[in-house]
């Protein structure tokens, strides 16, 4: 496994815990916005959120670890990108934005498919998003964002399938429940 670490050059930063959230029903109706910070309170508040995974031109996926600075899931391994769109904003202009941001990649991101799910970090907080999955191919080496990604890596589709099976423990609950379902729609 060769893990590549985020650089230490300054890099923007591109969220904020009072940044404004879209609540949503099950439904994906909107109904207010909501700050993060809140929306992560206790058993979670229901919000719009996406997860996007970047392929190389070898079929192979970026993942990322999360930032230890980062309030649920901090070291966590995890997809290439999954963040939040905000009041306003549309879903697409939010994936590429957050794309850029976070991987200074520039890609035109499919959506596959959504789903509603809540996890719990312990006492920290909670996610309950639902969630808009999206998939992209031929992307070039990424230049991560340090305050987000402490660490990044190209791997290919068996072997997450298989570290999923063995270390459950050090990956995300979202991409635990994302990537079956992406195998089981042959999107990958």
């Amino acid at each position: 496994m060769i893990c590549k670490l985020a650089t230490s050059i300054r890099h923007p930063q591109v969220s904020s815990d009072s940044e404004l959230l879209i609540l949503v029903d099950p439904l994906d109706q909107e109904l207010g916005v909501l700050s993060k910070d809140a929306c992560h309170d206790g058993d979670g508040v229901l919000h719009r959120a996406f997860s996007v995974f970047v392929f190389n031109e070898q079929g192979e996926l970026l993942i990322q670890q999360r930032s230890q600075e980062k309030r649920l899931w901090p070291g966590f391994w995890t997809n290439s990108c999954c963040s939040h769109p905000l009041a306003g904003e549309p879903m697409s202009d939010a994936v590429a934005r957050r794309v850029e941001q976070e991987l200074g990649l520039q890609t035109s991101p499919e959506f596959v498919f959504k789903f509603e799910y809540q996890a719990s970090f312990g006492d920290v907080g909670s996610e309950h998003e639902l969630c808009h999955v999206y998939v992209t191919s031929g992307a070039h080496e990424p230049k991560v964002n340090a305050n987000e990604i402490q660490a990044w890596r190209w791997i290919a589709i068996d072997e997450l399938s298989s570290e999923l099976e063995r270390h459950p423990d050090v990956f995300t609950p979202w991409l635990k429940l994302e990537w079956p379902k992406l195998l089981e729609g042959r999107h990958v």
